[in-house]
Order: C-alpha cells, then sequence, then structure tokens
C-alpha cells in the first residue's frame, strides 16, 4: 500500500514537471518572437531614420531665400461674389533680428522650438515624442514643427494636412538651414509668424496690441506674444483676456523652466495685469471683421488651422450679404450717433439669418470693429427684456391657448413679486395678442404663473438658448441673460413652421488650385414647435410692428417681431422676422450702465428696419406661408385714454420671486371643469367635463366684476385671476 502510494506521487510530480516544462517553451517561444518582431521594428525604423537624413542631407538651396517676400492672397467673399476680406502682403513689416529684443527671441525659442539651435531643420526626437503622446492621448495634443519647418510652412507650401504635405515640410526645412544661417531664420520667421488681429511678424504685433515699439515690451508683453502662434485668434487678448493670461503664464513658466529668466522675475511677470492699446491698428482689409472672424471660428472646426488659412491662398465662399451687412454698418453708426450714442462702451450687435436653410446674411458684433473686437453676438451674455415674451405666450399655444384666449391686464402680486407696467397703465380683460402687442408685463406673469416656468424652461432649451435661466417668475420678463446668436436662432421657429434651423457661415472652401476642399452640406434642423403655434405667434408678433411697440420697425411688408428693454433701460432688444430672413438687433452698454430713454423700439427697432429693407429686397412681399389666424377685436382701442402705444417694459420690477411655483386661483366655471392648466392637459381633456359659458364681453369694455373681485381702496385686486380657456371651448 505504501509503496503504490509513492509511485503514484512520483508520476504526478512527473506530469507536473512535463506540463511546466512545456508551459515554459511555449512562453520562451513566445518571447523570442516578441523579440525578433521589436528588433526588426527598431531595425526598420533606424534604416528610415537613416534613409531619411541621407535623403535631406543631399537636397541643394534654395536660391534668393533671403530675398524672400510672402505673398498672402487668401480672400474671403460674400455669397454675391464681393471681396470682404483679404491677407495681404503689405502688412509686412521687416525688422533685423539685432532690433528684437533678447528676451522675445528666447520666448519664441522656449515655447515653439527649444532645440532651435541644435537641430538640423527638425527634430526627429521631437517628433518620436508627439507621436507618442497623440497615440495614448487618441487625438492631437502636441506638435512637433521646429521653427524652421514653421517658415517653411509659411513660404512655400500648400496647407493639405496630409502625410506628403509633412514630409515636404522637412524637405524644405533642411534646405533652408542649408541655405541660411539660424540667427536669418529666427529673424524671417519673427517677421513673417501670424499672431492675430491682423499683425504679421512682432513688430505689427507690438503695435496692434500695445502700441509700442518692441524695444519698449515688458517682459509679460514679450511672452504675451509669443504665445500667440499656437492659436493666434483663440489667444488674441481682444478676443479673451482671459485665456491670454493663461498662454502667457505657460511661456513664462517655460522661460523659467530653460533658465531664460529667474524665479523672482517669474513671479512678478505672471501677476502682471495686460493693458491693451485702446485702439488697434488693423493692418487687413475686412469689410466684415466680426463675421470674418467667426468664419475664422467655423474654419477651425471644420479642420483647418488659422495659420495655414492665413497663407493658404485659400478662396473662401461665404453665405453674407455684403449689401445688407454694408447697410447693417452704416445704421448702427447713423442711428447711434443720432441719438448720441457715441462713447466707446456704447454698442450694438445685430445678427440676420435665412430661417429656412441657415445661411448667415448679417453679422455685426460691435460698432467699430477698431475700438474694439469683443464680439457681442456669440459672447456677451444680456438679458432680452419683453423680447422674451413670446416664448411665455408659445408655451401657452403648447398647452391649448390661442390669440384670443382672455387675460386680466390687472396689478398682481405672485410670491411678493409685483411686476408693473410701463406708466401704470392697464386695460382690463383683453386677449392675449393684444397683450402681447402692448407689451404688458402683468399678462407675461399671469400667463407664465398658469402654464409653469419649467414649461417655459423647458420650450427655450428645445428651441436652442443654453445660457442660466433661473426657475424664478421673472424670466417671464427676461430678467435673465442670453446670446444674441442663440435668441434670434430660436425667434427663427416661429417663421419657420416651428423648425430650428442651425446657422452656418460657409459655402464653399477652394485651394489656390481651385479644387474644392470644403461644400456646405444641408443645414441641421430640429422641430420643438407645433406649426400651429408658430402660425399664432407670427400673427400676434405682426400686430406688434403693424399696431403695437415695434411700429418703428414696419418695412411694409408682412414681417412680425418684438420689441424688448431691460431693467433701467440698460439693454434694448428688437427682433424680428419676414418668411425668409430672421434678424435681431441688441443696443447698450458694455459697462452695463442706463441709456435714458432707450428702448427696443427705438434704435433697435430703426436699425432693424434699415437692415431688412435692404436684405429682403430680392424676396418680394409675400406673406407667411400659415392658415389665417383669426384675431378676435383687433381693430378695436385698447385703451381710448392711450394715444399713443409705447415701449411697455417693465424697468423696475425684475427681482427674484420665490422659486416655488404658486398654484393658480382660477375662475370657477374653469375649477369645476378640472382644467388645471399648469398640468401638462390637452383641450381634449378640459372639454369632456366643461360646462359652456357665455360668450365674454368685448375687449374694449370694461368687465363688470364680482363683488369679491372688486378692487380695493388701495387699488389693487384681491381677485382670482380670470384666465380663461383656450376660445373654442369657452
Amino acid at each position: 500500500m505504501s509503496s503504490s502510494y509513492e509511485r503514484y506521487k512520483r508520476e504526478r510530480a512527473q506530469q507536473s514537471t512535463r506540463r511546466i516544462t512545456r508551459a515554459n517553451k511555449k512562453d520562451n517561444k513566445f518571447f523570442a518572437h516578441l523579440k525578433m518582431c521589436i528588433i526588426a521594428f527598431s531595425a526598420l525604423v533606424l534604416a528610415g531614420i537613416v534613409a531619411l537624413n541621407l535623403y535631406l542631407s543631399s537636397l541643394p538651396k534654395i536660391e534668393h531665400l533671403q530675398d524672400f517676400k510672402p505673398n498672402i492672397v487668401t480672400k474671403f467673399y460674400s455669397a454675391d461674389g464681393e471681396i470682404i476680406k483679404t491677407f495681404t502682403a503689405y502688412t509686412y513689416d521687416k525688422v533685423e533680428l539685432n532690433e528684437v529684443p533678447e528676451t522675445l527671441q528666447k520666448a519664441f525659442i522656449a515655447t515653439e522650438d527649444k532645440n532651435f539651435y541644435r537641430h538640423h531643420g527638425y527634430d526627429l526626437l521631437g517628433i518620436i515624442r508627439s507621436s507618442i503622446q497623440n497615440v495614448l492621448a487618441m487625438h492631437t495634443v502636441q506638435g512637433a514643427s521646429t521653427i524652421t519647418q514653421q517658415l517653411a510652412r509659411i513660404l512655400f507650401l500648400s496647407n493639405e494636412r496630409t502625410f506628403i504635405r509633412k514630409i515636404k515640410e522637412l524637405e524644405v526645412a533642411t534646405r533652408i538651414e542649408k541655405t541660411i544661417s539660424k540667427d536669418k531664420i529666427l529673424e524671417m520667421y519673427l517677421n513673417n509668424v501670424y499672431l492675430g488681429a491682423g499683425a504679421y511678424g512682432v513688430s505689427g504685433a507690438s503695435k496692434i496690441y500695445f502700441n509700442k515699439k518692441l524695444d519698449k515690451l515688458s517682459l509679460p508683453e514679450l511672452a504675451l506674444l509669443a504665445g500667440l502662434p499656437q492659436a493666434p485668434s483663440v489667444y488674441n487678448p481682444y478676443n479673451n483676456i482671459e485665456l491670454a493670461k493663461q498662454r502667457r503664464n505657460q511661456v513664462l513658466k517655460r522661460m523659467l523652466t530653460m533658465r531664460y529668466i529667474t524665479k523672482e522675475e517669474y513671479e512678478k511677470a505672471i501677476e502682471a495685469p495686460i493693458k491693451l492699446s485702446e485702439v488697434p491698428q488693423l493692418y487687413t482689409t475686412n469689410k466684415a471683421p466680426y463675421f470674418s472672424d467667426y468664419v475664422m471660428k467655423e474654419m477651425n472646426k471644420l479642420g483647418f488651422e488659422e495659420t495655414e488659412v492665413i497663407h493658404g491662398g485659400y478662396k473662401v465662399i461665404t453665405t453674407l450679404d455684403a449689401k445688407a451687412q454694408e447697410k447693417a454698418n452704416e445704421t448702427i453708426l447713423t442711428n447711434m450717433k443720432k441719438y448720441g450714442l457715441t462713447n466707446k462702451t456704447q454698442q450694438a450687435a445685430v445678427f440676420s439669418f435665412s430661417p429656412r436653410d441657415g445661411r448667415i446674411l448679417v453679422y455685426a458684433g460691435g460698432k467699430n470693429y477698431g475700438e474694439s473686437q469683443y464680439d457681442r453676438v456669440t459672447q456677451a451674455i444680456r438679458p432680452p427684456g419683453s423680447a422674451f415674451k413670446p416664448f411665455v405666450y408659445a408655451a401657452a399655444m403648447e398647452k391649448g391657448y390661442s390669440p384670443n384666449s382672455i387675460v386680466e391686464d390687472r396689478p398682481i402680486t405672485i410670491s411678493q413679486w409685483s411686476p408693473r407696467n410701463y406708466g401704470n397703465t392697464y386695460r382690463g380683460r383683453i386677449p392675449l395678442y393684444k397683450a402681447l402687442m402692448v407689451s404688458s408685463n402683468v399678462c407675461a406673469a399671469r400667463v407664465i404663473r398658469e402654464v409653469g416656468i419649467h414649461s417655459v424652461i423647458q420650450l427655450v432649451r428645445v428651441l436652442g438658448i443654453t445660457t442660466p435661466l433661473e426657475k424664478d417668475y421673472t424670466i417671464s420678463l427676461g430678467s435673465n441673460g442670453v446670446k444674441l446668436f442663440e435668441f434670434v436662432r430660436a425667434y427663427g421657429a416661429f417663421a419657420n413652421g416651428g423648425y430650428v434651423v442651425e446657422p452656418y457661415a460657409i459655402e464653399r472652401i477652394e485651394d489656390s488650385r481651385g479644387r474644392v476642399l470644403y461644400r456646405a452640406p444641408k443645414a441641421k434642423s430640429t422641430r420643438p414647435l407645433n406649426a400651429e403655434t408658430a402660425a399664432k405667434m407670427t400673427a400676434m408678433m405682426q400686430t406688434v410692428i403693424k399696431s403695437g411697440t415695434g411700429r418703428a420697425a414696419d418695412i411694409g411688408k408682412p414681417a412680425a417681431g418684438k420689441t424688448g428693454t431691460t431693467d433701467d433701460y440698460r439693454d434694448a432688444y428688437f427682433v424680428g422676422y419676414t418668411p425668409d430672413i430672421v434678424t435681431g438687433v441688441w443696443v447698450g452698454d458694455d459697462n452695463n450702465k442706463q441709456m435714458k430713454g432707450l428702448t427696443g423700439g427705438t434704435i433697435p427697432a430703426q436699425i432693424w428696419k434699415g437692415i431688412m429693407t435692404v436684405a429682403t429686397r430680392d424676396f418680394g412681399s409675400h406673406d407667411f406661408d400659415y392658415p389665417k389666424v383669426e384675431l378676435k377685436g383687433y381693430n378695436a382701442p385698447v385703451d381710448k385714454e392711450e394715444e399713443e402705444i409705447v415701449d411697455e417694459e417693465d424697468t423696475e420690477n425684475t427681482d427674484n420671486a420665490a422659486e416655488s411655483e404658486v398654484k393658480p386661483e382660477l375662475p370657477e366655471s374653469v375649477r369645476q371643469a378640472g382644467a388645471n392648466l399648469n398640468k401638462n392637459i390637452t383641450p381634449t381633456d378640459i372639454a369632456k367635463n366643461f360646462k359652456p359659458q357665455a360668450a365674454p364681453s368685448p375687449v374694449q369694455q370694461q368687465p363688470q366684476l364680482p363683488q369679491t373681485q372688486q378692487q380695493t381702496q388701495s387699488g389693487h385686486a384681491k381677485a382670482p385671476i380670470p384666465m380663461a380657456v383656450p376660445e373654442s371651448l369657452r
């Protein structure tokens, strides 16, 4: 028994040993193959490097390189063929290297090419290092172009983003290194690199950003210039001073790491404020500068680097209407001057596009690009005032209301918030369309209480407005800020049957040989609004222009729109549309100062009229393609004492109300019908238990309220809010 057990153990041990031996042989075989693959790959890479070096070392010099002057011919065209911007060679501002501060030279070397004085035009280790980083990140996070390669691209190469172009770049860089000295390469680079805001070369950039000569710049200012080549528009301090400061400090950190500056110099420099020239000198031919900046950003999204666009000789056909843009530039300045708004901080912005296909037609981010390059179309967030009210009424239409639904135009208090009408003028029972026409604040407050804050916010979100909106009743009067671009885009749904179309600026891009590199696809669109709602809102907003607060915008053809004015006359809007074009205008002060007497029905409406008169010239006078919407009592006067309708904006009452919703007090008949209009119910649900009532009194007559609804001696009503159900169900 014992001997059998011992024999069994020996056999098991032998089997285990054989299995381990076989596994070790397999592992050894795998690692042997892996080792051979690594050796073979390394040999191929080494052979490739040797071959590339041999090839590059055999290249000839470039003749007459020192006399070279770049010919930059990239042009932006409007849709009707006019050149709206040209990147031209006359901006070339040559300086000798000894005129460039040594600190600036070191800043560029530290930022763009730390091995500049040690390589032969290309940095293979840098290429390998950046390739590994990009592969690990799965996108481009680090470049490997030397200063010489960048110069080669600026002076000689097309801007196609291909591997072949990169090989050509290495080839030309090597030839440049053989032709001229390192100092001369650095000098040519510093004279030709694009640094944003129309500046080619460090001398031009010094004048544009700081209005100084190079030798007068401080260390922080020199570092700011050195940080611009990577993305001139992104780090342009006129566009985004915070990003410019972050980039400047990155440059300073690199200079510290390379011991070009001391720790004390670094700490002092990163705390320095950025003081820019008040009036930058523009070195480009640019008829639509804010729009051109937007085109540059759009090209960047398409994969075109900014420096490549500048030097690439591209022909960029845009969507811009040159004649309408020219009129916009003119009418902005004319009307602002007419009203005495000539300070640099007093600004206007315009955005116009086609709601059908998304083509951007007019774009002005300010009244004077020379004074301010800040784009108030896409960057500024300003409250729209009563121009926000159409979204409140649209939410009501989506819940089954009609333009003829009756609302009380009387004082109201909601959670300690008491909005007032302009001039404390109130009209009693009026239909919704007239409430919008005269821009009644209390009616808008009643409507949002009935339909719910959440419903309104949800609607504007699906319409594309992304800026923060408080869950607060005051949003009914436009208390929260919006971007003009998003706001106007949202209005496009009213003009286009409920569809929201994404605006775009570029139709086509061609290279210097005429080859089409990009053609705009069909614009993206969504349909967040019911077509019936769009028709009703258009009918309501047409009365604003014909008879209401927007009469100054009447262009003599079918159009709809809304005025808006904010607290203490700080912001004024007019956003309106025809069947073919939507245009929004904002006027205000960059420092949020009061501009007494400014309302949406004055300067913004007049600017809108001037632009739309030209922009709609080729579209005729056709009406909206909507079913007719009856507006009952439209021709009846709203208030016999009121001879002129002014812009009825609440200029003092947008203090935050409580966030909790207030359960509405409805007329008894509506409560019995179960018509709680804060809930998402349909007209059919209301009609099931609804008992027909007598028709309401004509809107021009003052209704006789029950005793419980009579006004108190103080002039305020204790009454429940008689918000009617849709007209068809009454």
